[in-house]
């Protein structure tokens, strides 16, 4: 497990070996760890806009010592799967926009207002709370509940800024960001008990159903 002052030092000799600036987006346990919501990680999950920025700061992870990995075995065929790093327990995952089954998409980037420096070349900006739990229902494993399970007992959350984003990841072509928000949400009110305001439900049911109709309108080719 990475440690946040371990997760720290990690960045900070990232940093020493960039040969220029680098700005990432911290998702998943590494963002949750900057915001406070956990004391240690598997893995440190970082998001880049473009390829080049991810280039960059995978040549300075290897120069240290980091060896790539198949992510294969640790995401299997999902899509969207990132590059992997790895250095004794030590791991990287670098994505690039795409996250599994989401788009980190501009609204996203704009919500990550908590920026963090390391040294004089990267730049961390951390996903928001609402974007992580939209995220976690992407890879639906139980450390994912549980992440989400202390996000909502310890942030207080809009639910529309949630439902919106699903909304927009179906205009960016995620079309089953809806109905997998919604299944994960009433997994976690089933499995680990935690509350989930029945109108958010209700509402993401009645979207779900909208897609359809409006599939069922097409016109068959």
């Amino acid at each position: 497990m990475i440690s946040v002052e371990r997760q720290q030092l990690l960045l900070l000799n990232i940093s020493k070996m960039l040969k220029k600036p680098v700005t990432a987006y911290a998702v998943g346990g590494t963002a949750m760890m900057f915001l406070g919501l956990k004391e240690a990680t598997l893995d440190i999950d970082l998001v880049f806009s473009d390829k080049k920025s991810k280039d960059a700061l995978m040549k300075a992870a290897i120069e240290l010592g980091y060896r790539k990995m198949d992510a294969i075995r640790v995401y299997g065929a999902k899509r969207n799967i990132p590059d992997m790093l790895t250095r004794g327990d030590e791991r990287f995952d670098l994505f690039v926009i795409d996250v599994i089954d989401f788009t980190f998409s501009d609204e996203m980037m704009k919500r990550a207002s908590d920026t963090h420096q390391f040294g004089d070349k990267l730049t961390l900006k951390i996903a928001d709370p609402h974007d992580i739990i939209l995220m976690k229902c992407a890879t639906d494993r139980l450390k994912d509940k549980d992440d989400v399970k202390a996000i909502l007992l310890n942030k207080i959350i809009n639910w529309d800024v949630i439902t919106g984003e699903a909304q927009n990841q179906v205009v960016l072509g995620r079309t089953d960001a809806i109905f997998n928000l919604g299944e994960f949400l009433e997994s976690l009110k089933k499995d680990a008990g935690v509350k989930i305001p029945a109108a958010v439900l209700d509402h993401l049911w009645s979207l779900v159903e909208k897609q359809a109709e409006e599939r069922s309108r097409r016109p068959k080719r």
